[in-house]
């Protein structure tokens, strides 16, 4: 391929019109969500599987079902995976998908907080990063 530095773009079509993989900031945002996920998802299922596992802030302003919220966090961890495994394809819907359901999963998480404060914090600072990566501009290996 004449001008450019290596024969491979990432990111977008290849030569061929088949999809390259993903790089960058978007295999950072996938590996990030699959980690967010599974965490969401062992969340969940430790709501689910004993209630008393957790301690709750007395008179905090959202007052949920620690069962309801272990599915919320099972189903919506198993999607933001699955989502994130869909990334490394490089596709535009993936990353679309993507910073839909990482917002979603920062928003559970901020109403995740009287449960687990810390990790919901941390787990908050992830999906921000992967918002961030995955709405980052794109370069190719075009020069």
């Amino acid at each position: 391929m004449a001008g450019s530095v290596s024969g491979t773009r990432t990111g977008h079509d290849a030569p061929g019109g088949r999809k390259a993989a993903a790089s960058g900031w978007t295999v950072f945002a996938a590996v990030m969500m699959i980690f967010g996920g599974a965490m969401a998802v062992l969340e969940g299922i430790a709501a689910i599987a004993k209630d008393d596992l957790f301690v709750t802030t007395r008179d905090y302003v959202f007052q949920f079902s620690l069962t309801g919220w272990g599915w919320v966090h099972l189903i919506l961890g198993i999607v933001v995976v699955l989502a994130g495994c869909a990334l490394f394809s490089g596709a535009l819907w993936a990353r679309a998908v993507g910073v839909l359901l990482a917002g979603l999963l920062a928003v559970a998480n901020f109403l995740w907080l009287p449960y687990y404060p810390f990790w919901s914090i941390v787990l908050i600072a992830i999906n921000v990063f992967v918002i961030w990566a995955l709405c980052s501009p794109q370069k190719d290996a075009r020069a």
